[in-house]
């Protein structure tokens, strides 16, 4: 019988990257949740397949050999798992270096911009009271978002997808750019990527791998600024020993 990959789990544009390649490639899994809010990231656990301490991970009990195996960090997951189900990661090298081409682009670029353009739209308000703080850091990461959108739209000229054919380099960039509107960012200048962010979620692979991190993601609503505050000094750059550290000065 089949074991399922378990993957580590929450639902941010990086944790649906893997659970939407699982679907579209048929792959059995089973979500382990990974509330980062709460700081599960730092139990000795997670930290022994990941050490970076951030999720996604994976632990795939029948990897290379039939032998168990870890894989941290999203995009070397997508690539292990393109070449173990044998889809969405051509075999073709001139194709492969393609996908890999924009795969890279994503974790290099496209994450960490947008993921600092939400930091200081959604969080850096709640955290920091001085709007002098946060406006240049705001601007500089809407800027920059801006500019990988242009790149997007520039690539989508011609073609349905970033590589050519639907890929992993595709799965990777979709999470991040389907709410580019919330951070900056007019679709109406995009309209081939806006076209494409709706393409790819008519995928039904897609669909429910999204819905099944609503729940998880439901738990996070409504929190107070104190709240915020909490989590934020789990999710930015804190360490296991920089965050008992942070509890124990509270107490």
């Amino acid at each position: 019988m089949t074991k399922p990959i378990e993957v580590y789990f929450w639902p941010t544009p990086n944790g649906h990257k893997i659970t939407i390649a699982l679907e579209e490639m048929g792959l059995p899994y089973e979500i382990k949740p990974v509330n980062i809010g709460k700081g599960e990231q730092f139990t000795p656990e997670f930290l022994a397949i990941s050490p970076n301490n951030r999720m996604p991970a994976i632990v795939d009990h029948e990897g290379p050999g039939g032998e168990p195996i870890s894989v941290f960090e999203s995009g070397a997951i997508l690539q292990y798992l393109g070449r173990k189900s044998g889809q969405f990661y051509p075999k073709d090298e001139r194709a492969r270096i393609k996908v890999d081409e924009w795969l890279i682009w994503q974790v290099a670029n496209l994450g960490p911009m947008a993921g600092q353009a939400s930091h200081f739209i959604n969080y850096a308000p709640k955290i920091v009271d001085d709007p002098q703080l946060i406006e240049y850091g705001r601007a500089r990461y809407v800027n920059e978002l801006n500019r990988l959108c242009g790149v997007v739209e520039r690539q989508l000229e011609g073609q349905d997808f970033l590589a050519g054919e639907y890929s992993i380099a595709d799965i990777a960039s979709w999470p991040w750019l389907r709410g580019a509107h919330r951070l900056g960012q007019s679709y109406d200048a995009f309209p081939k990527m806006k076209a494409w962010i709706d393409r790819i979620y008519e995928r039904p692979a897609v669909m429910i791998a999204v819905k099944k991190g609503e729940a998880l993601r439901e738990q996070q609503q409504d929190l107070s600024k104190d709240q915020v505050r909490d989590m934020a000094k789990n999710l930015f750059g804190q360490t296991a020993a920089s965050v008992n550290a942070a509890k124990s000065n509270q107490s």
